[in-house]
């Protein structure tokens, strides 16, 4: 995440490249949260059987911490839907949906030895979507893979600044919240104190102190 304060120092860039997390929040390459809990890296097994593609959009996983696993929707196991999937890596695919909880990464499968190839999976990536709240994916919930609007930072040091939940719940108090997302610096309000990268049609957050 790129930030730069107008009329004070500039504020460098933090890009972590965060796996999906053991309490269901996470980030991708495009900006960060510490204070969500601990991560852990998400591997894939074999698939399941519940769909043809190993977590397919409107698939579920389980709970995790080292690894999930695709279970059905409807099940006690359930923890969260995928919203979105691709495949390659987080750095060369399509950015989650805005809203995304946490990522899971999918690690490729080799064919079973029948030669059928019904247990291939490739590389890729889940954006997942918790069943239950919280959300840390929602605009001031302090977690996701993407920053949007309505996002809280702080300054964590060496010129960095990181997510953290508007409600002051994080760890971290708020600092500045992303009001708007334009085009480049010359759409943001006059009042705006801070400009964050946030990617996308719209790559330049509009903050103000909270």
């Amino acid at each position: 995440m790129r930030a730069s304060s107008v009329g004070r120092r500039r504020v460098g860039s933090v890009c972590a490249l965060l796996l999906a997390m053991a309490a269901l929040a996470g980030c991708d390459h495009r900006s960060g949260s510490e204070d969500a809990g601990p991560r852990a890296v998400a591997t894939s097994a074999a698939p399941s059987g519940y769909g043809a593609v190993f977590l397919g959009v409107d698939e579920c996983s389980s709970f995790g911490t080292t690894s999930f696993t695709e279970v059905p929707c409807t099940g006690e196991r359930a923890a969260a839907r995928v919203v979105a999937r691709h495949d390659g890596t987080v750095a060369g695919g399509p950015p989650c949906p805005p809203t995304t909880d946490f990522v899971l990464h999918i690690g490729a499968t080799r064919p079973a030895s029948d030669g059928r190839g019904d247990d291939a999976v490739p590389q890729g990536y889940a954006c997942m979507r918790k069943l239950e709240a919280p959300h840390p994916g929602d605009p001031g919930g302090g977690g996701g893979p993407r920053t949007i609007v309505g996002d809280c930072v702080y300054s964590a040091g060496d010129g960095q600044v990181r997510e953290t939940a508007c409600d002051g719940k994080g760890g971290r108090p708020p600092e500045y919240r992303v009001t708007s997302a334009v085009v480049d610096r010359s759409g943001c309000p006059s009042a705006t104190t801070l400009y964050v990268q946030l990617g996308g049609g719209r790559p330049v957050g509009c903050a103000r102190p909270v």
